[in-house]
């Protein structure tokens, strides 16, 4: 790296076991199987769901477990293995879905005693919609809080969901569970959201992969009411089953208005290109006051050293833009109030008591206010294109500390108020609408994961992804798994 310490080699990883239960593997390895015939649809998905019901022992990561459903999906599966006529590439690969988005025949009750369990639910989401077409195994719908408002996933009608290295401490948030989940073994693939950090910051919590694309890459319906910070992301044991994952659910979709073309190419193919001479962009803190935990740091610094060491052309810079908190919160809480704004007084009392604060602080802002905030928001895009032009990719941490107490909105003492003070580093490419993802670096001296953040241009996920690859391919991204359920 340029304009910072002398970098010093990392140190090279302990060769990875080769896991010993089917639940263990990843989608990719899944699906090579299936074609190979060393195993099946069903053996998989009956190894998935004892996985599942140990992870929610464990961590309380799922607020149904859909078992027979899952196992007929399997067998149908299996049969067009057999047959050698997959329905896609993730055919027979299980599957959960945070219970934000809609599941046809699973109630989707978004963690709030508000949402009448009866339905019907006759309604795919766009992402599942693709991944049923594929012919994923769905297992069950994983935990969240009351409509995603918060970093951390505890709700009023599901309760607390804890981490899979301590279940004392907090999964993150919003798609908590989803993070627990696949990194317990119930389940590769994992379709979160990310509104401000939902599939990021669990992620870094629970030592798994995720990224949230460019806005519009992935369809997304019904439209959320936060607006166009709101992604739907992978969460995956690493990057090449992201990749898989993101060439099923970026396909079209008619319900959503805003989504993106079709992309160019396939993710997975361009996983293999190089990222020799790319241009990164290494900022410890984006130039801000956070303090960021030492161990945290330096885990985050050998990444871009191994960066440098793969090719790239690494310099310490920062972005050169200031923290757009105040913005965040008047686009995010005035979404928040718009959740809520058909509720009568008896059901808002059955809210989450956090969730009613930010949503009487959100239905007092005007709309002057909110124009104050996307030109804000307009004024950070603009100048993180200028600094893309410069730099290819951003690395920064995920977060600047590990996970804390569960069942906390925020690290007991820290004087920290909502939860957007403790994750500075995820929100601003909600505004920005650029692609992000997260990888584990590291453990902490307390055995809790610690994530790096890749970020790139708007369009380029595709690099963001290969170079999380490369990663991964140099056993940067080794982690020991949690104690298994």
């Amino acid at each position: 790296m340029t304009n910072g310490p002398t970098p010093t080699p990392a140190p090279t990883p302990a060769p990875a076991s080769p896991p010993a239960h089917l639940a263990d593997l990843t989608a990719t390895r899944l699906v090579a199987g299936y074609a190979a015939g060393e195993f099946s649809p069903v053996e998989v998905t009956r190894a998935v769901l004892e996985r599942a019901e140990a992870a929610q022992a464990r961590t309380n990561c799922f607020t149904r477990i859909t078992a027979d459903e899952a196992l007929a999906e399997a067998g149908k599966s299996a049969e067009r293995w057999r047959s050698g006529t997959p329905a896609g590439p993730v055919d027979g690969v299980p599957v959960t879905v945070k219970d934000i988005l809609l599941t046809r025949g699973t109630p989707t009750l978004r963690g709030s005693r508000t949402v009448r369990e009866e339905g019907p639910w006759d309604e795919d989401a766009p992402s599942v919609a693709r991944l049923r077409e594929s012919g994923a195994v769905f297992v069950g719908k994983t935990t969240t809080p009351e409509f995603g408002w918060k970093g951390v996933t505890d709700s009023p009608r599901h309760g607390v969901t804890g981490n899979p290295y301590d279940p004392g401490r907090t999964a993150g948030g919003s798609s908590g569970g989803s993070a627990a989940a696949v990194a317990l073994g119930a389940g590769p693939l994992s379709l979160g959201t990310d509104g401000g950090g939902s599939v990021r910051i669990p992620a870094s919590f629970c030592g798994i992969f995720a990224v949230k694309a460019t806005y519009g890459r992935v369809p997304h319906y019904p439209a959320s009411p936060f607006g166009t910070l709101a992604h739907v992301g992978p969460m995956t044991r690493d990057a090449a089953d992201a990749a898989l994952m993101l060439d099923v659910i970026c396909r079209p979709d008619w319900r959503d208005w805003s989504q993106l073309e079709p992309a160019a190419g396939s993710f997975r193919a361009a996983l293999e290109e190089p990222v020799a001479e790319l241009r990164v962009a290494f900022s410890p803190s984006l130039g801000w006051d956070v303090p960021v935990a030492a161990e945290v740091a330096a885990a985050v610094r050998r990444t871009a050293e191994t960066l440098a060491g793969l090719g790239a052309v690494v310099e310490e810079i920062d972005p050169g833009v200031a923290d757009p908190v105040e913005a965040f919160h008047t686009l995010w809480f005035s979404g928040a109030a718009r959740v809520v704004q058909r509720l009568d007084a008896p059901q808002r009392a059955l809210l989450d008591p956090g969730l009613r604060e930010i949503c009487e602080q959100g239905a007092r802002y005007s709309a002057l206010d909110y124009l104050a905030a996307v030109d804000t928001r307009m004024a950070l895009g603009q100048a993180m294109g200028r600094f893309h032009s410069a730099y290819d990719l951003l690395v920064t941490p995920t977060e600047p500390i590990t996970a804390f107490a569960a069942g906390t909105e925020v690290p007991p003492g820290s004087g920290h108020t909502r939860w957007t003070g403790w994750t500075p580093f995820t929100y601003p490419f909600n505004m920005t609408q650029q692609p992000a993802a997260t990888l584990p670096c590291g453990l902490d001296g307390d055995g809790l994961p610690i994530g790096v953040q890749l970020v790139g241009p708007r369009h380029a996920d595709a690099l963001v992804l290969r170079t999380a690859h490369a990663l991964y391919e140099a056993g940067a991204a080794e982690i020991p798994a949690p104690p298994a359920p």
